[in-house]
This record gives C-alpha cells, sequence and structure tokens, in this order.
C-alpha cells in the first residue's frame, strides 16, 4: 500500500506590516499632492467661496461663543477693488512682492538678526505666505504646519500670477471680527464698494492688518492713525502693474 503523505498545516504568516506602511504613505502623498494641485489650479480663476481660516472661526464660535456669528464676507474680481487698496498692502505687508519667489530671504535674515541682538522675534511672512496659511490652513502653529505653509507658498507662486495672489489676498484677509475682505470691510466701514476706496482709506485698512482683532478701523488709535501715515509715505514708492 502507499501511503498518503499527510499535509503538514503551516499557519500563514502575517503580512510584513513596513511595506503596508510606505505603499500607504506614497499613496496618501501623491492624494495630497495631486489634490493640492488641482485645487490651486482650479481657483486660479474661481471666486473662493471660504478658507481654511474663516472656517476655523465658526470653530472657536462653537467652543468658546454661546451666540453664532456669521462671516461677512463678499468676494470680488481684481477690476472691483481700488488700486489704492493693492498698493496699500503692498506697502505694508511686502515691499518686495514683486521680486521675490514667496519668501523674502532678506527679511527673514533681519528677523533672525534682531532675535540674536535679544529683541522680540517679529515676523517676516510674504503676502504669498498669508495667503498660503489663510486659505488652506489652521492657525495653530507648528513645524509640521510651517512645513505646509512653504509646500502651499511655492505651489501658488508656480501656478497663480502676481496679481492673483494680491486679489486673493485682498478678498480673504480679516479687517475685523468675522470681516473678511476688503469688499466688507470697505462696505462696513465706509459705507462705499472697494473700487472707490481712496488712498487714506486703504491706509486704514492697511494700518489693521497685522492684529484685525486688536487695531480696529472703526475707532483707529493713536498707533493705527501713525501706522496709516507712515503707510501713506510708503504707497509713493510703490508702483502696482496694472
Amino acid at each position: 500500500m502507499i501511503r498518503k503523505k499527510r499535509r503538514l498545516k503551516t499557519a500563514r504568516r502575517p503580512l510584513p506590516l513596513r511595506p503596508i506602511l510606505y505603499r500607504f504613505a506614497w499613496q496618501a502623498a501623491g492624494i495630497f499632492i495631486a489634490s493640492s494641485v488641482g485645487f490651486c489650479l482650479l481657483f486660479r480663476w474661481l471666486p473662493l467661496p471660504t478658507t481654511a481660516f474663516m472656517l476655523s472661526r465658526y470653530v472657536e464660535d462653537f467652543r468658546y461663543e454661546t451666540t453664532f456669528k456669521p462671516i461677512d464676507y463678499r468676494w470680488v474680481g481684481a477690476k472691483k477693488i481700488s488700486p489704492a487698496a493693492y498698493q496699500a498692502v503692498i506697502a505694508s505687508e511686502d515691499q518686495r512682492f514683486f521680486e521675490h519667489a514667496g519668501f523674502d530671504f532678506r527679511e527673514i535674515e533681519m528677523a533672525v538678526d534682531n532675535y540674536f541682538d535679544g529683541r522680540r522675534l517679529r515676523g517676516a511672512s510674504t503676502i504669498s505666505q498669508q495667503v498660503a496659511k489663510n486659505l488652506f490652513l489652521s492657525p495653530s502653529k507648528s513645524f509640521i504646519r510651517k512645513a505646509f505653509e512653504i509646500w502651499f507658498t511655492l505651489l501658488l507662486e508656480a501656478c497663480w500670477s502676481k496679481e492673483r495672489i494680491l486679489t486673493v489676498y485682498l478678498n480673504i484677509a480679516e479687517f475685523g471680527d468675522h470681516l473678511f475682505g476688503v469688499e466688507a470691510a470697505s462696505r462696513r466701514y465706509f459705507g462705499i464698494p472697494s473700487a472707490r476706496l481712496s488712498r487714506a482709506q486703504a491706509a486704514l485698512l492697511a494700518a489693521t492688518l497685522p492684529n484685525p482683532l486688536r487695531f480696529k478701523a472703526a475707532s483707529p488709535s493713536a498707533y493705527v492713525r501713525a501706522r496709516q501715515q507712515w503707510i501713506l509715505g510708503q504707497m509713493r514708492h510703490v508702483a502696482y502693474p496694472r
């Protein structure tokens, strides 16, 4: 008789975890890159319905406030914004905006030198960086968020024109409590559309941008008035190519 060989039952070995994690990480990175590039290309022309920063305001309302506060946000195209508004934000926020590719390394170096000299660390963010932060990221600060900010800043500079970055910045910048965009700010503070902003009015709005919840255009402090006059002086040297 021919004895049948018994088949030994072998336990299935678990799949190695590291290749699975690597594959998942590469897939997630690919989806993130493709979606972020697609988003930037899509909104190179279309109006932005909202931003991550605006959504974070709603989150704060639900966490800390007892009443809901609607956001006042009105998108307008570049031709419906006064040239003075463009000049004012360039003069106040980023005077080398048309010279750099998203990062002003001269300002970064000066900020670092001041810090090591014992002075307060001041911000050196460009307008492009501020658009990247407000549009895509939360207000929280971390090294991971900074890495994402660098990525999105480079992406915006590659996909959008400088005029588009400025137009988006003026539309999504916060000018007061739950008040976003130069159009909404112009109508609330001056009762006019942003296309009719004067140089002085544009400079006043730009003067509040470092901290619009503290520096108020409706009741400007002596500091805000002084900053407005400084911005008006700087605007004489800012040529907005439009």
